[in-house]
């Protein structure tokens, strides 16, 4: 994806630094509800550039894996400065979203052991949606936000057609939740 998204965007990105950057970026991953999960990009970056010495990877790149790889994250909250980290954080955004980010919310939910969805109000019509209470509540607080905050042209058009797939599928919940019984 991250290749994918350099091209479109012309090739201005080092393409080294953003395959190690892509390779690495989650070489340090705690779970979702672990209290480290803030800080796993820049844990990730460390790793990465303590990984990368040790192969002998050119060290005039290892500053700009190590920001690409500490700005991918949502949570961290670190501004992009470089064309490698805009396209690696819309990389990893993207596999938030689409079939794939489908799949993941319902996986990632059931670890957690939380149900998909609420049984009153599935669709966060009448309450505030709370990601940590539900799996479909994701797709509001985060998910379908998304395509609105991507770093390049093509990550937003992207985005957006991945998005489509979900908001398909809340359709689909909708209709299936609401039909008459036989």
């Amino acid at each position: 994806m991250a290749d994918a998204l350099a091209m479109a965007e012309g090739g201005t990105a080092d393409k080294l630094v953003l395959l190690a950057g892509a390779y690495f970026h989650d070489v340090v991953n705690p779970p979702k509800d672990s209290p480290l999960r803030s800080q796993a990009s820049r844990l990730a970056a460390a790793k990465a550039v303590e990984l990368l010495t040790e192969m002998d990877f050119d060290t005039a790149k290892l500053d700009g894996v190590a920001h690409a790889i500490a700005a991918h994250s949502f949570s961290a909250g670190i501004p992009t400065e470089t064309p490698e980290a805009k396209i690696l954080q819309d990389a990893d955004r993207m596999e938030a979203l689409g079939a794939i980010g489908l799949a993941r919310v319902f996986y990632v939910s059931g670890r957690l052991n939380r149900p998909p969805f609420d049984a009153v109000d599935p669709l966060c019509k009448n309450r505030t949606p709370d990601d940590s209470l539900y799996g479909v509540d994701h797709f509001f607080t985060k998910l379908l936000k998304l395509p609105a905050q991507m770093q390049t042209e093509s990550g937003k058009r992207m985005a957006a057609e991945r998005a489509e797939v979900l908001t398909g599928y809340l359709q689909t919940l909708e209709r299936e939740l609401t039909a008459p019984a036989p």
